[in-house]
């Protein structure tokens, strides 16, 4: 009896430890498996929630998106397309029997067009055929018109050798380039309004002034919009709310007249109209001050449609708030509300008061719609990609379960946050990624992976470049150094006009806090980032030589040499002044390559070909300088790649050279 019991416990425990012995650590093939969940959008009877999935096509090399539909019980999900090109931003019709969405389907010379189905079913069809991209689109109320943004065509080619001869590129303009874009010309982004019943578009404005996130009145009779339109749009953040009306000559109407930033379009937070609407509601800088933009942080505010004084809903509130969108009955105004490491769902009575978060700790919420039936988020943690959820009460209730299959599969590190402090004994907030077998007690090599921004922040949001080198058996540390969101103005602002001092402080002292806890390893520490996070590599090796190897993507270090390569003039103007009149400061900032010297670690360089975020040369330049010291160096360009390198196949190139990197110089 007994052996017989033994027998069937060892029969019981088989699945198990198969299954256990099937997962693994997250690898290169599992960058291929993820996939992401974007944009919700509630349905007018709030029985359905659209949103955006986005995942790997191998073939193709690149990421594709398409749109689902599910119900908000979580009983149904639908397919909605299906196409081989990207279909993004669903916007259910008025009366919710169609979706409109954006897509360039039509072949490698397609533009981006506003499509159209029938939520029920059936193929898409293409609703406009404008010679200009559709860069964005809203509904009108009674579901006859849409408003659009359409960026202007390009000229046409001039005489018959056009084909053989390129034309010239003429630009007199103060930003002239950005990344993905190109050289900016006079081209711009303007508001049409499209009839669907004539399948006419008819351009409402025009000038050098770009329109961005258009949105109708609830009554039809008005288009809001937000624009920079006084003096030269180029060389100020001074984004303000415009109205106008839906016809051809309509003088715009401006909204608001803050001197500072009144929903800046990068911080992709649309401004939102009140159910009856009198009011709407926006993100917006709480100063004026001329680095504010850089710095943050956004606060929420109302402004009467009529005009007046904006009412400052969260001026109390030192964190960053983006996203406003009131409740069904306009009582409430949900958010999302960035605080130290967490980003939550918060809220606050429309007509002013306590602003309430909804969330604990330790989620990140990337997106907020609501609807008749409540709040809908996209929501995840450092232990799960983010899903689609619904607000139940005070918790959230997924909808989605995507990398549901992913995660089962895998043997991830455990994420904490940690406090810590830097060298001059700031307190310092960070996220860490153990390895799946971590053992309390042994040291490890250590990753310090520095995040991007400046003023972003390492969150409890899924990492899968630090679930990789976990897997790969490192103690993975990202500090939040000062300059870094979810701290509030003052931490952030810290860094101005003096980059690579207070943040180097801070990553160093994060480091020693481990090596003093017996976590890292002394003896096996490297380093490496992204975009600022690259330039604060170089920061960082040019300032402590204890790191055996480094890896510096997409980053700078000659700050005088950058000047007018890239597109960050307005800000290094402002925090730096002209290069001309305060050369000891551009100086100073630049003391990676200028102090190259100082340099000991051997460092990769990587950065994609067309990278106009933060130039390839900038690389070249770190990577020739350290190459004439005899430190062992090297340069990794990926053609055809823009500052984010985007090719799935370049992804994983990363991160398996970073490795062999590190593990060539580890002893």
């Amino acid at each position: 009896m007994q052996q017989r019991c033994l027998a069937l416990l060892v029969c019981a425990a088989l699945p198990a430890l198969a299954e256990a012995a099937a997962r693994h650590g997250f690898g290169l093939a599992d960058l291929d498996r993820l996939e992401s969940v974007s944009d919700p959008q509630v349905s007018p009877d709030g029985a359905w929630v659209a949103y955006v999935v986005e995942r790997v096509d191998a073939k193709k090399d690149a990421n594709t998106s398409d749109l689902w539909m599910t119900r908000w019980d979580g009983q149904e999900s639908v397919r909605l397309t299906a196409s081989p090109e990207d279909d993004t931003q669903p916007r259910f019709s008025p009366d919710g029997r169609e979706i409109a969405f954006l897509s360039a389907r039509g072949g490698d010379d397609a533009t981006t067009q506003v499509w159209i189905l029938n939520r029920a079913g059936g193929e898409a069809t293409a609703l406009t055929h404008l010679p200009g991209e559709v860069e964005d689109f809203a509904w009108a109320p009674d579901g006859k018109r849409l408003a659009l943004i359409v960026g202007d065509p390009d000229p046409e080619p001039a005489g018959d050798d056009a084909a053989d001869t390129a034309r010239p590129i003429v630009i007199d303009r103060y930003h002239f380039k950005q990344d993905y874009q190109g050289y900016l010309t006079d081209q711009r982004s303007h508001l049409y309004v499209f009839d669907r019943a004539t399948g006419k578009a008819t351009q409402i404005l025009s000038g050098a002034f770009d329109e961005t996130m258009p949105s109708w009145s609830p009554d039809g009779t008005e288009i809001l919009f937000v624009s920079k339109r006084d003096g030269d749009p180029d060389r100020r953040e001074n984004y303000d709310l415009y109205l106008v009306e839906p016809k051809a000559g309509a003088v715009p109407r401006k909204l608001t007249t803050f001197v500072g930033v009144d929903n800046l379009p990068d911080w992709d937070s649309r401004p939102a109209w009140s159910p009856d609407g009198k009011t709407i509601a926006y993100a917006r800088l709480g100063t004026a001050e001329d680095a504010d933009e850089f710095y943050g942080p956004p606060e929420i505010a109302t402004i009467a449609a009529a005009g007046g004084e904006p009412r400052r809903l969260t001026a109390s509130v030192d964190r960053w708030m983006l996203h406003p969108r009131f409740s069904a009955d306009g009582a409430w105004l949900y958010f999302q509300l960035e605080d130290d490491r967490s980003v939550v769902l918060a809220r606050v009575p429309a007509a002013g008061g306590p602003v309430e978060r909804l969330l604990a700790p330790g989620v990140v919420v990337s997106a907020v719609a609501t609807g008749k039936s409540g709040v809908a988020v996209i929501a995840g943690t450092g232990a799960a990609p983010a899903e689609l959820q619904v607000l139940d009460g005070k918790a959230l209730r997924p909808l989605t379960t995507r990398n549901a299959a992913l995660l089962a599969s895998l043997d991830l590190g455990a994420v904490e946050a940690v406090d810590l402090k830097s060298q001059d004994g700031t307190p310092i907030g960070a996220m860490l990624v153990k390895p799946p077998d971590f053992q309390n007690g042994k040291r490890y090599p250590l990753l310090l992976w520095i995040h991007g921004g400046p003023v972003m922040q390492d969150q409890h949001a899924f990492d899968s470049f630090a679930q990789f080198f976990a897997g790969q058996g490192y103690v993975v540390l990202s500090p939040n150094y000062r300059g870094s969101g979810g701290r509030g103005f003052a931490f952030a602002k810290a860094i101005s006009g003096d980059w690579g001092h207070l943040e180097v402080l801070d990553v160093l002292g994060a480091v020693d806090g481990l090596v003093a806890q017996g976590i890292a390893d002394p003896q096996r520490l490297v380093v490496g980032g992204w975009s600022y996070g690259g330039m604060m590599t170089n920061y960082v090796i040019a300032s402590d030589t204890r790191f055996k190897a480094a890896a510096s993507i997409a980053g700078v270090s000659n700050m005088l040499g950058s000047y007018g390569t890239d597109q960050y003039v307005t800000w290094y103007e402002r925090e730096l002044g002209l290069p001309w009149k305060g050369l000891d400061k551009w100086l100073k900032v630049s003391y990676p390559f200028y102090h190259a010297d100082r340099i000991t670690t051997p460092t990769m360089f990587l950065c994609g070909e067309k990278d106009w975020n933060v130039p390839l040369v900038n690389s070249e330049q770190m990577f020739q300088a350290l190459k004439s010291l005899g430190v062992d160096t090297k340069l990794v360009i990926y053609p055809g790649a823009h500052h984010g390198i985007d090719a799935p196949s370049y992804q994983r190139d990363i991160l398996e050279r970073m490795l062999a990197w590190y593990q060539k110089h580890l002893p």
